[in-house]
């Protein structure tokens, strides 16, 4: 989001307005629940059951296509048996509705949707253990199998060539990098971009294509106790970075999301890929690449994370989460070397199958 007044700010009362008008519920309590460029609130009303009110931010609710395709994806996944948040309509029938409200710097349109709430909490509260990390990986791989299969008239608009956090797009980041401002960082991710130039780029054509969720990150997923005394995935939120991408990069944005939650880093590749593998094995080109395109990842959080914080300064600690943790973490992977964290990943990876 690239506007600084996009983001919505509404109150309290006007959620409440919204919610009655839009939907004929009377909320009992409204909480706001934490966001990068929206506004959610999580909103239980008098009327029974519990739902999170979500306000799209005024730029990408100017692509109401690429919004209804999300929606879609998400009532596709729920359908198949994953734990996706489902859109209800609205007292005029519909899914999301346009409304121009006035959040304190003039009149703007901004989406609106009322979305089934999951219970769970995100899994950045709780021990990422082997075998939680495997699910993830396995949960991430069987989404994005069943959003290929998916069919929808406006799917054309995920295509998204612009998008700065497509995993395709990484080039796209070259006009931020001075935002790093001679932190020793920037020649870290100067190295990443050469080298995804050269040992992405040409073997992208050997990927298999698919739909991204695109976000697949600790904030993102949801989990709950199990009978084991460990916890199973009970969440996936947020769809608002879907593209049309490649298998591989889903991989890759989950590795390196649960690395940020984990006290040991280096060893969360290895149960990720294990899980993920279970449902879709990598081909050569995919294998050889993962490295890098976690490194990319990285990158891609650590400056965009900058540049909006230069936009959004009173957002700082929501931006900054994954950045602070990020900048140990990017640096400990390209100090350790393409060779050795691969090494680690793959023969880990396939100790985890073996046990299976």
């Amino acid at each position: 989001m690239s506007v600084k007044h996009a983001q919505p700010n509404f109150s309290q009362s006007q959620v409440a307005e919204t919610v009655k008008r839009l939907f004929g519920l009377t909320a009992s309590e409204i909480s706001s629940l934490p966001s990068y460029d929206d506004q959610n609130f999580f909103i239980d009303p008098i009327e029974g059951g519990k739902y999170v009110l979500k306000i799209l931010n005024s730029e990408d609710s100017k692509n109401p296509a690429l919004i209804e395709v999300q929606t879609h994806a998400m009532s596709v996944l729920q359908q198949n048996g994953l734990p996706a948040q489902t859109a209800l309509p609205n007292i005029s029938g519909q899914l999301m509705s346009l409304e121009e409200i006035d959040c304190g710097y003039g009149s703007q349109k901004y989406l609106v949707r009322l979305l089934t709430y999951l219970p769970g909490t995100t899994i950045s509260k709780v021990p990422l253990t082997p075998q939680l990390l495997y699910e993830t990986g396995k949960m991430a791989a069987t989404m994005d199998t069943i959003l290929q299969e998916m069919v929808h008239p406006h799917l054309a608009v995920l295509e998204r060539e612009n998008f700065l956090w497509s995993l395709s797009n990484l080039p796209l980041l070259e006009p931020y990098i001075h935002l790093f401002d001679g932190d020793p960082l920037e020649k870290v991710v100067k190295s990443v971009l050469y080298q995804y130039k050269t040992s992405v780029t040409p073997k992208r054509c050997n990927f298999r294509k698919c739909i991204n969720h695109g976000d697949f990150n600790d904030l993102n997923v949801l989990v709950q106790p199990d009978e084991r005394d460990g916890h199973r995935i009970s969440g996936i939120l947020d769809f608002g970075d879907m593209n049309s991408g490649y298998y591989i990069h889903e991989l890759a944005i989950t590795i390196m999301y649960m690395m940020t939650e984990h006290p040991k880093p280096i060893e969360v590749g290895g149960p990720v890929l294990a899980g993920w593998e279970n449902v879709l094995p990598l081909n050569e080109a995919e294998k050889d690449c993962l490295y890098v395109l976690v490194l990319s990842r990285f990158c891609q959080s650590l400056v965009l994370a900058r540049y909006s914080v230069s936009l959004h300064p009173e957002n700082a600690e929501y931006l900054m989460i994954t950045s602070k943790k990020g900048v140990h973490i990017l640096s400990q992977l390209w100090e350790l070397g393409k060779e050795q964290v691969e090494k680690l990943w793959f023969q880990t990876a396939a100790q985890f199958s073996d046990k299976k």
